[in-house]
């Protein structure tokens, strides 16, 4: 038995009442966890960036292996109708994210932190926004961007291994992982729109993973912009 039914009524808003549960519950994780980064960030754990990526392809290995580890746990809880299976996957994601940005955030004053996550979230907001009215204003299948997403990811630890050593390559799997986690956003919003009987709660996961590795790669570059200009 899942842990979640899928169902949908018209909500009158122009998305039915499953869209809202899907853009509802990705919305409510990735509010906790950026309120998890912004925590983390005074704790000892916020310092784990500087260790892992000392070897950037060691940072890349470990972050990956635990969003895609708590992916497959949290799905295999839901579809398993184990709900503590989901929850221990749920956790295990959102302390990769979490951990990692409160170690991208650690580079600001504390004082700044709030309006840089307010930025972020903005941008993120649009990004998200304009891939949906994207999606949704074509009637074609968005298959490939999952596909190509894969690419990306693939592309861009290749390349964050090569620049390991050759440190202007990094420049390009940064690049890379960001496209992919584009994609993917593109490709879960069109699921979403697609299989209108799929579970809401596999949905959600999908969704707030593609808008949480969209999210801290915006953050590096909000921070760099304000950098820059500071």
């Amino acid at each position: 038995m899942s842990v979640d039914s899928s169902y949908e009524t018209d909500t009158g808003t122009g998305f039915s009442s499953r869209e809202l549960q899907v853009i509802g519950g990705a919305s409510i994780l990735m509010a906790i966890n950026v309120a998890l980064m912004y925590a983390v960030v005074l704790t000892p754990l916020q310092e784990a960036n500087a260790y892992l990526f000392q070897f950037p392809i060691v940072g890349v290995l470990v972050y990956g292996a635990a969003i895609t580890g708590g992916e497959i746990v949290a799905e295999r809880g839901v579809t398993g109708g184990n709900l503590g299976i989901a929850f221990v996957g749920m956790v295990i994601l959102q302390f990769a994210f979490g951990v990692f940005g409160a170690g991208v955030l650690g580079f600001v004053p504390r004082a700044q932190q709030p309006q840089i996550l307010a930025v972020t979230a903005v941008v993120v907001a649009v990004v998200t926004a304009v891939i949906a009215t994207y999606v949704y204003a074509r009637s074609k299948t968005f298959e490939s961007w999952g596909r190509f997403a894969t690419y990306a990811f693939i592309g861009g630890v290749v390349a964050i291994l090569i620049g390991t050593f050759v440190e202007p390559v990094l420049l390009a799997g940064f690049v890379l992982i960001f496209l992919g986690f584009l994609l993917r956003l593109g490709y879960e919003i069109w699921q979403v729109r697609d299989k209108r009987n799929a579970s809401v709660a596999l949905q959600t996961i999908g969704v707030y993973i593609a808008v949480a590795g969209v999210f801290v790669h915006v953050l590096q570059l909000v921070i760099r912009l304000l950098a820059s200009r500071g």
